[in-house]
């Protein structure tokens, strides 16, 4: 029988906090500020032209990245859609490396090939970065049938938006998983809006968590402006999918607090309701708890704030100082077989 859970979102009470560490708490806080200067500072380079083509940013969903690092194990694999930055920052890939990939260039983490949606790090298990929607999804579900096939206890979180879930995609990666019980973690990073139309106008089915259910495939929601929430879902599932009971799927209910993407400017939704949630922000509610805690005082984050401020810089100087791939490196990495041969003029 299904396991879909029709119930309020799953969030992080008071007991649950307690059950995290110092540490913990202050690697959250580090981490999620890193992400958001990161990509506060790609907004303003964007703005500047330091950065061409494409740019999504990740400011408001931290969250959904933080909490399932911290839940799961080195060797894990993740993989995600074009909203792609924060990502590879959480799993400990050189800032420096995707502040170049951004600019172009041929020290960023995919050569200056990718850009801001395709940024790919296998030393550190991240394999996208995809610019088509939906379609890292069965992407996703073949590295867990490969972990599965080679007898590991490793598994794949598959990320995706809100708006990929209508894609054919979806549900034919949904029904195999289930069907060979791989371990996978289907994560919707839910933010409310497919670029910039609503959920509600896209469905009748407005709690994604319950397309699951047509699958048998346990699932919920997750209140995703709560690292903890999602650390205490991603370690749950990843539970059942260690022990072979195969996927879960995720409803994780964050929000964006800019634009689909650079050129958005986001005048489907109100100050109101952008207000709302930046009173739920992710990162200050870490804040609050390290401070109520006693874990850090207010100086401490002051120079935890600096020291992510120090390293954003020294990103933005690697970039510029990093040079543009040589035109011929447009041939190299199009074939797995470096001999294939192709016609040069």
């Amino acid at each position: 029988m299904a396991t879909t859970k029709s119930k309020e979102e799953k969030g992080a009470s008071k007991g649950t906090k307690d059950k995290f560490s110092k540490e913990t708490y202050l690697e959250w806080f580090e981490g999620m500020l890193l992400m958001r200067k990161f990509e506060e500072k790609a907004g303003q380079l964007y703005g500047q032209q330091k950065i061409r083509g494409f740019c999504h940013l990740y400011i408001g969903q931290e969250a959904c990245v933080a909490g399932a690092v911290s839940a799961l194990k080195r060797g894990d694999k993740y993989i995600t859609a074009y909203r792609d930055h924060a990502h590879p920052i959480a799993l400990g890939s050189d800032p420096k490396a995707i502040m170049a990939e951004l600019y172009g260039k041929e020290t960023g983490i995919s050569k200056g090939k990718g850009g801001s949606m395709h940024m790919f790090d296998k030393e550190n298990n991240f394999f996208g970065g995809h610019g088509i929607v939906g379609g890292q999804i069965p992407l996703g579900v073949g590295i867990a049938f490969a972990e599965k096939y080679q007898g590991t206890d490793k598994l794949c979180v598959c990320y995706m938006g809100d708006g990929a879930v209508r894609q054919g995609a979806f549900h034919e990666a949904l029904n195999l998983a289930m069907t060979y019980k791989l371990p996978v973690i289907f994560a919707i990073e839910n933010n409310g809006y497919a670029m910039g139309t609503s959920v509600k106008r896209t469905s009748n089915v407005t709690e994604l968590y319950k397309l699951g259910a047509a699958y048998d495939m346990p699932s919920e929601p997750v209140d995703a402006m709560s690292v903890e929430a999602v650390h205490n879902a991603m370690e749950e599932a990843a539970e059942r999918a260690r022990k072979g009971d195969g996927p879960t799927l995720l409803e994780l209910r964050t929000y964006r607090y800019k634009g689909h993407s650079m050129s958005d400017p986001a005048k489907y939704r109100t100050k109101e309701e952008l207000a709302e949630y930046k009173s739920k922000d992710p990162i200050e509610q870490v804040r609050q708890t390290i401070l109520e805690r006693g874990f850090a005082t207010e100086e401490d984050l002051t120079k935890i704030s600096d020291k992510v401020k120090e390293q954003v810089a020294e990103c933005v100087q690697f970039a510029e100082e990093s040079e543009f791939p040589d035109p011929s490196e447009a041939f190299k990495d199009v074939y797995a077989d470096e001999d294939y041969p192709y016609i040069m003029d």
